[in-house]
Parts: C-alpha cells; structure tokens; sequence
C-alpha cells in the first residue's frame, strides 16, 4: 500500500508539471505515452493467451488513431480512414504471416487493441486539442481532460476505501475477488463529490452549463464506466493468467492496470461536455 501511495503521489507530480509547463503539448506528449505502453501491454496479454497480434505495427497504427485528432486540427489529415487502413495493412500481412491455425486470431486481438486503447484514447485527445472555433480556451480544454481522469481514477480510490470498510457483497468473485458492491457505490459517490469540487475550483475555465450539480451529476456514468473499464482489463488478465498487466509503475503494475478505467470513460466524457 506504501508503495501504490507513493507511486501514485509521484505520477500525480508528473503529470501536473508536464502540464503545467507545457500546455497543450505536453498532454499530447503523455497521452501519446500512454497509448503506446498501454498497448504494448495489450498485447503482450494477448501473446500470454496465445494469439500472434501484429503487436509492433499495432501499437505504431494505435498511437496513431489516438492523436489522430490533433493531426486532423493542426495539418487538416483526416483521423478517419486510418482504422480501414490498419485493418487493410493487418488483413494482407496475415495472409503471408500467420498459419491458417491462428490468421483470424491474429487479426482480431490486433484490431481489438486499435479499437479498445487507441480509439477509445483518441477522445482525449479530441478534448485536449484547441480548435479555431473554440469558446473555451486551451488551458479550459486541459482541465477538462484533467477532469475526466480524475474523476475516472479517484473512483478507484473510493471504491478501495469503502471497500476496506464497508465491504460485505462481492461484485464479480469469479473476475476480480476483491471488488464489492458497496466499494463500487462509495466509488461512484466519492468521484461525484470530487467532479462536483473540481467543476466549482474551475468554473472559470469550464463550459457554462458545466456546474458543479451538472459534472456531479455527469461523474457517476464516468465513474460506473471505469469500474466496468476495470473489470473488463481484469477479465483480460484473467484469461492471460497475469495478476498485473505490467511492472512499469510500482506498487500499481502496468500502464494498462493504470489507463484501464479511462478508455470507456473518455468517449462518454467528450460527448457530455458537447464539445465539438
């Protein structure tokens, strides 16, 4: 627990200098960071089940769709077709690559992983990059962004310590033992608590209709989508036979123990805010 605490308050460290000091930018720079450790990981699980992703053109073409939208903004290159492309790419080498006992295997769990990390990441980075028509500015987008994944995340949190305290009905045994209903509700109540004080600390930066009863209210769905998040990685490492997904950070495992609850979050995030 020392080691998840100081592991965690070190991150947090990180991530508000880089932010603070680059902007924009810098956020690219770690979700960029993000999308390819967590990828990678991704698909190391997928090679513990057995599968054959095209891990190395996975992650370059995951990276890709998940900063797509920057590109888009700043050199107008349109972020959709690169999804089609990757699966063209994938769907020919596969034929040349793989046997045909594992063909359809490889080209699924290397999709899977466009799909679920990289375009489910590609949200951020819609909600961080500044358009010319933007009633809100670049550090209002920043906070945004800052928003959703502290609320994602501090779910986490809640869900440990009403867990710890309360915890009596479990969730899902047979995914993750130790999660309980009463640690999901505290969770879910505790990132409402924490959206509803952000939404006020940052209300000049915020959309108007953003207020703290509204990102209260718009917390819970993001806080229940990353406990599902959570329990979908965790079925994942189930079915991998892999306690964690990674050993990258400290006391908390892999990158993808770490994005995991943002990626269903982040879509949902985008279109509550309604930013274009």
């Amino acid at each position: 627990m020392v080691k998840r605490t100081l592991s965690t308050v070190a991150l947090w460290t990180v991530v508000a200098a880089v932010l603070w000091s680059y902007r924009t930018n810098g956020a690219l720079l770690l979700i960029g960071l993000i999308a390819v450790l967590t990828l990678r990981e991704f698909y190391q699980l997928m090679h513990a089940m057995g599968y054959r992703p095209f891990d190395k053109l996975g992650i370059f073409f995951g990276t890709l769709i998940t900063l797509s939208p920057w590109f888009e903004a700043r050199f107008l290159w349109p972020a959709h077709p690169l999804l089609a492309l990757a699966t063209i790419v994938f769907s020919i080498r596969l034929l040349g690559e793989r046997t045909p006992e594992n063909r359809v295997e490889s080209l699924c769990s290397t999709l899977f992983g466009l799909v679920y990390v990289g375009l489910l990441l590609e949200y951020v980075t819609r909600i961080v990059t500044p358009l010319p028509a933007d009633t809100i500015t670049p550090d209002g987008r920043l906070l945004i962004a800052l928003w959703l994944i502290v609320v994602a995340k501090f779910c986490d949190m809640g869900a440990l310590l009403s867990g710890l305290a309360f915890g009596r009905h479990k969730m899902s045994p047979l995914i993750s033992p130790k999660k309980t209903w009463e640690g999901a509700v505290g969770g879910v109540l505790f990132s409402m608590a924490t959206g509803a004080v952000f939404a006020h600390m940052a209300r000049h930066h915020f959309p108007p209709h953003m207020t703290p009863l509204v990102a209260a209210l718009c917390a819970a769905p993001i806080a229940v989508l990353g406990i599902v998040a959570d329990l979908v990685e965790s079925a994942i490492k189930r079915r991998a036979d892999r306690k964690d997904s990674g050993a990258t950070i400290p006391g908390i495992g892999g990158m993808f123990d770490l994005s995991d609850s943002i990626l269903l979050a982040a879509p949902v995030g985008y279109f509550l805010f309604r930013l274009p």
